[in-house]
């Protein structure tokens, strides 16, 4: 099978991602957070310091698009395809109400008319240009049955692989996916398809055979890979527990990482939060420490938690 790494605004920079990399690996594809081009320019130093090929090496990233403009799209694609890069992925999935009042992301999906105009730029420049473009998308906007005509709109196309989550704007990630639409999509795509959502152990993944027919070949991972970053082994069959001294490895590059780059110490330490509200679900029973830990605004204090926390698993101790 293969399993590719959801992009996680704020979350799964290149400093995690080569993190996360150098010590699990497994992944076939990462896809990088949304880059958004604008009339004025196609990347920001910020995002292309993210992307650069310098910050990436020995993994294969795929670049994510975010605009409802395709003139936009197309000068952020050619800035990514003069880097190197022969694949970037466009974004009609992001349930932000910013975003989709901005008409992009899921907030594109109602407009299909525009859409299609903007398929056609884009497409039309892809082939010119030897760039592969794929699609994550939601089911919809308001109601979930709009995917009927996004599918047949997706199947003009030359999609190198439609990325389908089974929630509309929304559900946002709340609830269970809508399976059946993905069930149709496996009955009706023209292109490559690759499952997205709820996928946190195995056994989620053994039960879309249920739903499918039979288990996706190809799965995107997001919320569940950050909780748990031994699922992939996991679902790759490398091993069946999690690995909790690989674990704090991560946490340690990724921590330290961290301050290098970021000042002041409160910024590490809201990076670390946001990490900890996924990685609390593996460490039952530390909920107390866990609760100390992210109203820590000292590294002293953060330390204090965080290592007594990850000396209970690495050391034996619950």
């Amino acid at each position: 099978m293969k399993i590719y790494f959801a992009p996680l605004e704020g979350i799964t920079g290149y400093l995690f991602r080569n993190a996360y990399n150098g010590i699990y690996g497994h992944i076939d594809k990462f896809f990088a957070p949304f880059v958004s081009p604008s009339e004025k320019c196609p990347l920001t130093p910020r995002e292309r310091k993210d992307v650069t090929p310098e910050n990436n090496e020995g993994m294969n990233l795929i670049p994510q698009i975010l605009t409802c403009r395709s003139e936009h799209f197309i000068e952020g694609a050619k800035a990514l395809h003069a880097m190197g890069y022969t694949e970037i992925n466009l974004n009609l999935g992001c349930p932000s109400g910013t975003v989709c009042a901005k008409g992009k992301g899921a907030g594109f999906l109602p407009e299909t008319l525009e859409l299609q105009r903007f398929l056609d730029d884009i497409y039309s420049y892809s082939e010119s240009d030897g760039m592969k473009i794929s699609i994550k998308t939601r089911l919809g906007y308001y109601n979930p049955d709009e995917f009927y005509d996004l599918m047949d709109i997706f199947n003009n196309y030359p999609v190198s692989e439609l990325i389908v989550h089974p929630r509309i704007r929304s559900d946002f990630y709340k609830g269970e996916p809508r399976r059946e639409y993905y069930a149709y999509a496996l009955e009706h795509s023209k292109n490559p398809l690759v499952y997205n959502g709820n996928i946190f152990n195995v056994n989620d993944y053994e039960y879309l055979s249920s739903c499918f027919g039979s288990k996706p070949d190809t799965v995107m991972l997001g919320r569940g890979l950050i909780s748990d970053p031994s699922l992939a082994d996991k679902l790759k069959e490398f091993t069946t527990a999690t690995d909790f001294a690989k674990f704090r490895k991560l946490h340690d590059t990724v921590y330290h990482g961290y301050q290098e780059v970021i000042s002041p110490d409160i910024n590490v330490l809201y990076k670390m939060r946001e990490l900890w509200s996924y990685w609390q679900l593996i460490f039952d029973g530390s909920e107390r420490d866990i609760k100390r830990l992210m109203k820590a605004k000292k590294y002293s204090e953060y330390e204090e938690y965080a290592y007594r926390i990850l000396a209970g698993k690495t050391d034996g101790r619950d």
